[in-house]
């Protein structure tokens, strides 16, 4: 194996970054602030995408596919929206190029083959699909239109780091039109208990549930709902969000439906996301310093196993046995890798697996076999125990419910460890340099003081929490009334 991972409370940055490449997850590409997903993170966001896919089917929506480029007067349409993403844009301003006369074997872009109007690569698809939604609607027969696309798209990030911001990440983009203010609204919050009950039953991240404020509400958006996590270093990190457009676009795009009482109304629209952001939401959460934890429901391997052999007749001996194995514990729905390379030892491939975050490792020697056990190590404990090899599919089936619930409670746990209510400003900045974590804080509800506490800690509000009992108080800037804390932090 290669030299250990930098230490997490040493070089959290370093960690990260080195444990994504280690971990065969992501690397850097050729294209600034564009990454290449390798095999492994790709076969993780697969089961992301698969279960996601799946509870978006389970309530109603159906995938359809948009193209990549939006013409910048359609971009336009919505004034507020382009306005928010107009710094991030790539444009498409020529469509061919032509041998360059003064160097040799090098291109150049043909200055007659100007677009008539450039295109907007896009950085999120409500435009083009509220443009399409009009000739889609006609009555209120035609409503509700459900629809998600998966997709990639294009954020022209200055910083970027692997999986939390790149500047072309993939995702996923619901798009949906309604009859009724209370529908769209019912929808949007449908939305956020998906993604919330996702993170938590299937990544095992706890999260806060709550609404942006204005100052951090995606453009375009009449109300930003969002789940909120907390990692290892005790930034937050925006895990999803959920948006109620209201009218907005289409107003912007003329999309009007004929009503039952046959008047004519504009529609209500939604639009809700997530995207590869979430590979980074899993690794910090639950990685340690020796690689990778992944939860059993989404580790592309939740089983390895490894045979412990000096020769070809253990091998075989062993093989036996451990196919016996695999068969049925793939006959209960788990994945299972049977590791028999005689290319590397058996100590090379424990850390190998280690670091790639498989929850289960079992290994098998010969002298396992002679008395009928095999040793188990699960990733999140480390901890290694002999188990009898009969009914070990159980046992182990056992095992990775445990794991997956173990992570979760440690993640809980720490998170409750890391939230911290203040009743001043002065507390509130020691708080944040000395812990992190979720700061409660009173705060006044005004965009200056929000700003201003922003540009002094470098802290924001991620959200005002759903479930946050009323609770009078002073804001802790102007001393202002407040009738609610609301979740600060310093965030990625």
């Amino acid at each position: 194996m290669s030299k250990s991972l930098p230490k997490r409370s040493e070089d959290y940055s370093g960690w990260y970054n080195e444990l994504v490449k280690r971990a065969g997850l992501a690397e850097n590409s050729s294209v600034r602030g564009c990454m290449v997903i390798k095999p492994y993170g790709y076969a993780i966001w697969e089961k992301m995408q698969r279960v996601l896919d799946d509870m978006f089917k389970r309530t109603g929506h159906s995938n359809a596919y948009f193209p990549l480029f939006v013409p910048k007067s359609l971009f336009e349409a919505e004034e507020k929206n382009a306005e928010g993403f107009a710094k991030e844009c790539a444009v498409v301003t020529h469509y061919r190029l032509k041998t360059n006369p003064d160097a040799k074997g090098k291109l150049m872009v043909d200055p007659e083959a100007k677009l008539e109007e450039e295109l907007i690569v896009r950085p999120t698809s409500e435009a083009v699909i509220w443009n399409t939604y009009k000739g889609w609607i006609q009555s209120y027969r035609d409503l509700p239109i459900l629809v998600n696309q998966w997709a990639n798209v294009v954020r022209w990030e200055m910083r970027t780091r692997l999986f939390l911001r790149t500047a072309e990440f993939l995702w996923q983009e619901g798009h949906t039109a309604h009859a009724t203010k209370e529908e769209a609204i019912a929808e949007t919050e449908q939305m956020l208990d998906v993604y919330a009950e996702f993170a938590e039953k299937y990544m095992a991240v706890p999260v806060v549930k709550g609404i942006k404020t204005p100052n951090e509400r995606f453009a375009g958006a009449v109300e930003t709902y969002c789940i909120e996590s907390l990692m290892q270093d005790g930034k937050a990190l925006q895990t999803g969000t959920s948006h109620f457009l209201g009218q907005n676009f289409a107003e912007a795009f003329d999309v009007k439906y004929a009503t039952k009482e046959g008047g004519l109304e504009h529609v209500w629209g939604t639009s809700w996301g997530v995207s590869t952001r979430l590979m980074g939401a899993l690794i910090m959460t639950h990685s340690d310093d020796a690689g990778l934890v992944l939860p059993p429901k989404l580790a592309p391997i939740q089983v390895v196993i490894v045979p412990v052999f000096f020769n070809d007749t253990q091998l075989e001996q062993i093989s036996l046995k451990a196919n016996e194995i695999k068969k049925n514990l793939e006959a209960k729905g788990v994945s299972v890798k049977y590791d028999n390379r005689d290319t590397q030892k058996p100590g090379w491939k424990f850390a190998e697996y280690e670091l790639q975050g498989v929850p289960v490792r079992i290994a098998i020697g010969a002298r396992d076999l002679e008395n009928g056990t095999a040793e188990v190590a699960r990733r999140d404990t480390k901890e290694k125990k002999a188990y009898p090899l009969e009914n070990i599919e159980t046992i182990v089936e056992g095992l990775l419910h445990d794991i997956q619930e173990n992570i979760f409670q440690k993640a809980l746990d720490f998170r409750k460890e890391h939230t911290t209510k203040v009743d001043s400003y002065e507390e509130f900045k020691e708080v944040l340099n000395k812990k992190g974590g979720f700061v409660l804080a009173h705060w006044d509800g005004t965009p200056e003081t929000e700003e201003r506490i922003k540009e002094e800690t470098k802290a924001t509000i991620r959200c005002i929490a759903l479930q946050t009992e009323p609770e009078e108080g002073s804001c802790m800037v102007t001393g202002k009334p407040s009738g609610k804390r609301v979740y600060f932090a310093r965030a990625y």
